[in-house]
């Protein structure tokens, strides 16, 4: 029987496809831009291959699920097998329902902005349930795996590459919106991804310590650390408590260091990532 969390987890991860789905048919198709992923290049191979773009998309990441698991093994999973084959079916419906659709904004810079924000809601969501769409995430996999390229280098270089491949169908001006609408595209999707849970460490010194801790503890229900400070002018030693927040944390706890000790020293830093493994509690 399947869980409710595995059942939302793919319920969203439709969704999510779905909104890509929209992206790449309703701003990226009829703007002609290769934005650096597979269905750009299907635009492009589109040009020479009598097919429509949810065919050549399908036939595209059936070839690289069939590469990556021959030489990556399994490590794609079901979900990578499940959005390959979904956004072809949604680009298909797309293209049942409004066929030769004309340029949405009238303008293709417009239309790659447009494509931009829209497709990276739908990559945010399926990074976030641990999916991808498929595509060149696997040639960036096997460029990192054969020839030592970092993933990220990779992916780009992938992109890239699509991105200049439009310059066989297309002119100049558009091979160049391609390839400032690759790079604008990592810039959002890390923004969606990174940016909308981002969080943030901040390190105190107060004479205030114990009640910031009670504070933190009690009220943030969030965990800190204690650290002894030497102030390199009079050598007298300070406690600093040092705790990462997210957003909402972080207004809560500045509003209690200004109506607590507003004279505080604070600084604090962005923090795109925390791992670790929660130990139970025990009274103090």
């Amino acid at each position: 029987m399947i869980s409710k969390s595995v059942l939302k987890d793919f319920l969203m991860i439709t969704l999510a496809t779905a909104i890509c789905a929209a992206a790449i048919h309703f701003f990226l198709v009829p703007s002609h831009i290769s934005v650096g992923s597979i269905s750009g290049l299907a635009i492009i191979l589109n040009y020479f291959l009598p097919l429509p773009v949810s065919v050549i998309t399908f036939l595209l990441n059936a070839f690289l699920l069939i590469l990556g698991f021959l030489l990556l093994g399994r490590e794609f999973g079901v979900k990578t097998v499940y959005t390959s084959v979904l956004l072809p079916v949604f680009l298909g419906v797309a293209e049942h329902f409004f066929p030769d659709l004309s340029s949405v904004m009238g303008d293709p810079f417009l239309d790659m902005i447009c494509y931009l924000f829209t497709v990276s809601i739908g990559l945010a969501m399926l990074f976030v349930r641990n999916a991808s769409s498929g595509g060149l995430d696997i040639v960036a996999k096997l460029i990192n795996k054969f020839f030592r390229v970092d993933l990220g280098k990779a992916m780009s270089l992938a992109g890239m590459c699509v991105a200049l491949s439009s310059l066989f169908v297309y002119d100049i001006k558009t091979m160049i919106l391609s390839i400032l609408g690759t790079y604008l595209n990592g810039v959002v999707l890390d923004h969606f991804i990174f940016g909308m849970d981002q969080k943030r460490r901040v390190c105190i010194l107060s004479p205030k310590i114990e009640e910031l801790r009670d504070f933190i503890i009690n009220d943030l229900h969030s965990g800190a650390t204690l650290y002894e400070a030497i102030g390199a002018y009079d050598h007298v030693p300070h406690q600093e408590i040092v705790v990462i927040v997210n957003k909402s944390e972080y207004v809560q706890l500045m509003a209690y260091l200004e109506k607590t000790d507003p004279t505080a020293f604070i600084t604090v830093y962005a923090v795109s990532s925390v791992s670790y493994q929660p130990k139970p509690r025990t009274p103090v």
